[in-house]
This record gives C-alpha cells, sequence and structure tokens, in this order.
C-alpha cells in the first residue's frame, strides 16, 4: 500500500482557485497511474483527473478547461490545479495511486474543498 496525504483544501469562493498537493511513499513513484477523485455528499465517487508516469493526462467532464493534474517524480508528488472554482465543485477530494500489476489501488484519507461566497 502506498501512504498518501492531501493538502491544499479548504474554502474558496467562487471563481477562486486551489492548488492541491499530495506526496506519496511509492517507491518507484514514476511506475504508479495517479489520479484525483472526488465525492460530494449523497453522490457517487467521481474521477476528476488520471496522470500517467509519462504525463498522459485524462480529465473527468467536471474537470475539462478548469482543472490541471500534473505530477513531479523527482518529488513523488501529484498535484491539482483547480481554477474557476464553482458552487458544484464542494466535495471530499481524493488522491489516489493505481498500480497496473496487480491492479492495486491506494488512496488517501481524503480532503474537504469548499465553495461558497
Amino acid at each position: 500500500q502506498v501512504q498518501l496525504v492531501e493538502s491544499g483544501g479548504g474554502l474558496v469562493h467562487p471563481g477562486g482557485s486551489l492548488r492541491l498537493s499530495c506526496p506519496a511513499s511509492a517507491c518507484p513513484f514514476s511506475i504508479y497511474v495517479m489520479a484525483w477523485y472526488r465525492q460530494a455528499p449523497g453522490k457517487q465517487r467521481e474521477l476528476v483527473a488520471t496522470i500517467t508516469s509519462g504525463g498522459t493526462t485524462t480529465y473527468g467532464d467536471s474537470a475539462k478547461g478548469r482543472f490541471t493534474i500534473s505530477r513531479d517524480n523527482a518529488k513523488k508528488t501529484v498535484y491539482l490545479q483547480m481554477n474557476s472554482l464553482k458552487p458544484e465543485d464542494p466535495a471530499v477530494y481524493y488522491c489516489n495511486a493505481y498500480l497496473i500489476v496487480g491492479s492495486v489501488h491506494s488512496w488517501g484519507q481524503g480532503m474537504q474543498v469548499t465553495v461558497s461566497s
């Protein structure tokens, strides 16, 4: 299991920005596909964005054009830059590390993001 600890969440006004960070204990970090998910109250957990070791990214519909996922393999950290935050973005955001071999997922403890005026 990979240890993941999210940081950078909190309260932001509509239209504002936040940058989430998630350092990982994974070794080697570069072999993991990293991702961000989110779960709002009463809703299923949904994929926000993924990034492969080579930097290929995919985004959920809610994130396209507003959020950017990135990773620093030397720092073993994945980031999520969230811009133009909307009232529908509040959720608990989770960092995820996925190892293709064995299909193993590791999760962070989750971090609240609140968007409110």
